[in-house]
């Protein structure tokens, strides 16, 4: 006998990509906080600071997911400098695929199933 259970999604849902759901290069807390962000509307403040207050883990914990997201490639973040140079902005962008490794040339998580179990 088989259990099937169901989740009605009639408002307040995301749609996103599986593959960084998928992906066994990266932790589930890495996954979690991902998809969050992917829910999260394109206003948020995605800082560390902004990130912090929507869960439980504490400022370190979310600073240390995001280096792990852009060390794979679903994050990338650019600093932006004012005429003088001195640091004005970070812009994050966040990802559902990830982006190349400029090192390799490939794309990071090339290979991984996508499929199956």
């Amino acid at each position: 006998m088989s259990i099937v259970c169901r989740v009605e999604k009639d408002r307040n849902f995301t749609v996103m990509h599986n593959f960084h759901l998928r992906d066994k290069n990266i932790s589930n807390k890495a996954k979690g906080l991902l998809s969050l962000v992917l829910s999260l509307p394109e206003d948020w403040d995605y800082s560390v600071k902004g990130l912090v207050t929507l869960s439980s883990d504490g400022y370190d914990s979310i600073k240390t997911t995001l280096k792990e997201l852009e060390a794979s490639g679903y994050l990338v973040r650019e600093r932006i400098r004012d005429e003088y140079g001195h640091l004005k902005e970070m812009i994050y962008c966040f990802y559902e695929i990830p982006q190349k490794d400029k090192t390799e040339d490939k794309l990071l998580g090339e290979g991984m199933p996508t499929e199956g179990k």
